[in-house]
């Protein structure tokens, strides 16, 4: 009978093995609009999924995992308070959320409402969005997309101007297909008209990447 392997102990902050700890990579960034990172259950133990080390910098976010959710749950989720946020006031209104996602032609044809465009009013203050961010691969956030009508019904936020993806450790189909901390850093930055803040995360999430590459193990030669 085979011994049965030790388990690796895990970082109680980032819940990863000791020997790929984020809290390194950790960087406090202040931004307006609140963050729910919908986490796709496949990737919660994907050693290169990055929505962990955002929402760990982000202090204003939230993330949840799971593909399907009941439409109360996620009503809560999309308008009430985050736990981990001081409880809202009374008087204050839910947040706006808003889908970080492409509005897509072919959306149509699956019988999908035509998301409504934000308000200038609504774009003027930041503070007063939540930002939704699907956080998988494409085919598992179409997915997550189409079991959740809620979802489907939300204001969308397209990235005005797409930079180059800096996430050289999964291969992406396209040149400016991000990672989900690479996106919503774009959006936070896009929204508060304002990219500074997110500067020293991004160079951080640079200096991660450089070392999950280094300890990918060697090519074969030949």
């Amino acid at each position: 009978m085979p011994l049965d392997r030790p388990k690796r102990a895990l970082c109680p902050r980032c819940l990863r093995p000791q020997s790929a700890c984020l809290c390194p990579w950790i960087r406090p960034t202040a931004h307006q609009a609140e963050v729910l990172i919908l986490q796709h259950p496949m990737e919660v133990q994907e050693a290169k999924g990055t929505a962990r080390l955002l929402n760990l910098s982000l202090a204003r976010s939230r993330l949840v995992t799971g593909e399907q959710f009941a439409p109360a749950e996620l009503q809560a989720l999309l308008t009430g308070p985050f736990e981990a946020l001081e409880p809202a006031s009374a008087a204050a209104p839910p947040p706006q959320a808003v889908l970080l996602y492409p509005d897509l032609p072919q959306d149509r044809a699956l019988g999908w409402p035509a998301p409504r465009a934000l308000t200038p009013g609504e774009l003027q203050n930041p503070a007063e969005l939540r930002l939704v961010v699907l956080d998988g691969t494409w085919r598992k956030s179409r997915k997550m997309l189409h079991l959740n009508p809620l979802l489907q019904q939300l204001p969308r936020l397209a990235l005005a101007q797409l930079p180059a993806s800096r996430y050289r450790i999964r291969k992406a189909r396209q040149l400016h297909q991000l990672s989900t901390l690479e996106a919503c850093c774009a959006a936070l930055a896009q929204l508060q008209n304002d990219a500074e803040p997110f500067e020293p995360l991004l160079a951080a999430f640079d200096g991660w990447v450089a070392q999950l590459l280094q300890a990918r193990p060697p090519l074969p030669i030949g």
